[in-house]
C-alpha cells in the first residue's frame, strides 16, 4: 500500500533568488519544509555556486515544470582568461594556462560562433548520464570521460564589460539544456587563452525573474505563515508559453476525467496545437486542440474546499 505524503495540497510557484552554496535540491527541500508543502521540484538545476532564478514548483505547479525548463533563460556571468580547468569553473582543478590576453574585439568576435544553433559538449563534471552514471561521479573516480555533443539554441551572447585583463562579464540567452560553463570552455579555447566560469547567475527564466524572487532567509523567517503563502504564483504563470482556451463546465467535467472535452477557440490557435483549458481563470488541463475539443495530455486536480 503506498504511503499518503503528508504536508498541504497547495499548487503554484515560488521563485527563489538561489545564494552561492546551497544544492537546488536543498534549496526545493527547504521550501517544501517552510510551505509544509506535499509536493515540489524545480525547473532547472543550478550549480551551488551559481545565484539566480531557482524556480520551485509546488503541488499541480510540477505537470507545467517542462514548459519552464523548454522556455529561453539568460545567464550573467564571469569569465576568467587565462586558464582552464577540469570542472570548467573556479572549483576544479587548473589544467593549462596562458599568458595571452585577447583584446575586447577578438572577444566579440569569437562569441559570433557560440550564437544560433550549436553543438555544445557539456562539462565532464556535470549530470548528464553515461550508461546509467553520471558523468560527474566517472570524473571524480579518475575515469576519462568522453561526453557526446549537444545541439543548443544560443539566443543572444553578449559581452558586457571587460573588468580587467583577466576578467571578461558576459550575458547568454538560451534554449533548453545549455552550459554556461561549456560556453566559457569553448570561448577560451577559440581564442588560444583557456577560459573558465569565476561567477555565475540565472537572471530569468521564462516568466520569472532573479529581481522579484525572494531569498533563502526571507524563506525561513516567513516558514510556516500566511505571509510565505502570499508570496506563491500561479500554476497558469507555468503555461505562459501556450494558448489558452476557455471551456464550459461540462468541458471542464470531461477533461477532468482525461477525456476530450469541448473548448471556445482563440484567436491563433489550430488544429493539433498544444493548449491549455481554462474554467473561471482556473488551468483545467494541458493537451492537443482538435476541432473544437481539447484532447488532454496533463491534468490539473485542485483540493476540494
Amino acid at each position: 500500500m503506498a504511503r499518503n505524503r503528508k504536508g498541504r495540497d497547495i499548487s503554484g510557484w515560488l521563485v527563489i533568488d538561489k545564494p552561492a552554496g546551497p544544492t537546488s535540491t536543498a534549496v526545493v527541500n527547504k521550501v517544501k519544509w517552510a510551505l509544509d508543502a506535499k509536493k515540489a521540484g524545480h525547473a532547472g538545476t543550478l550549480d551551488p555556486e551559481a545565484t539566480g532564478v531557482l524556480a520551485i514548483a509546488l503541488g499541480e505547479a510540477t505537470k507545467t515544470v517542462p514548459y519552464i525548463t523548454d522556455a529561453l533563460k539568460a545567464y550573467r556571468f564571469t569569465v576568467r582568461l587565462g586558464q582552464a580547468t577540469n570542472t570548467d569553473d573556479a572549483e576544479g582543478e587548473v589544467l593549462q594556462e596562458s599568458d595571452l590576453r585577447p583584446e575586447d574585439a577578438s572577444i566579440t568576435e569569437a562569441l559570433q560562433a557560440l550564437i544560433g544553433d550549436i553543438d555544445q559538449v557539456p562539462p565532464k563534471f556535470s549530470a548528464v548520464k553515461i550508461d546509467g552514471q553520471r558523468a560527474y561521479k566517472l570524473a571524480r573516480s579518475g575515469e576519462d570521460v568522453a561526453l557526446a555533443a549537444r545541439p543548443l539554441w544560443v539566443e543572444e551572447l553578449l559581452l558586457i564589460d571587460r573588468i580587467d585583463a583577466d576578467h571578461v562579464e558576459l550575458e547568454m540567452t538560451c534554449g533548453k539544456g545549455g552550459y554556461v560553463r561549456s560556453i566559457a570552455r569553448d570561448l577560451g579555447e577559440a581564442l588560444g587563452c583557456y577560459g573558465h566560469v569565476l561567477k555565475l547567475r540565472r537572471i530569468w527564466s521564462g516568466p520569472f525573474e532573479a529581481e522579484k524572487g525572494i531569498t533563502l532567509e526571507q524563506v525561513e523567517a516567513m516558514a510556516r505563515t500566511p505571509e510565505l503563502d502570499g508570496h506563491i504564483q500561479p500554476l497558469e504563470i507555468g503555461l505562459d508559453d501556450l494558448t489558452e482556451l476557455r471551456c464550459s463546465e461540462e468541458g471542464a467535467v470531461k477533461l477532468r476525467n482525461g477525456n476530450p472535452g469541448m473548448v471556445f477557440a482563440a484567436d491563433g490557435v489550430e488544429y493539433g496545437d498544444e493548449a491549455w483549458a481554462s474554467l473561471n481563470c482556473e488551468a483545467v488541463a494541458v493537451g492537443v486542440y482538435k476541432a473544437g475539443e481539447l484532447h488532454p495530455s496533463r491534468v490539473f486536480v485542485r483540493p476540494k474546499v
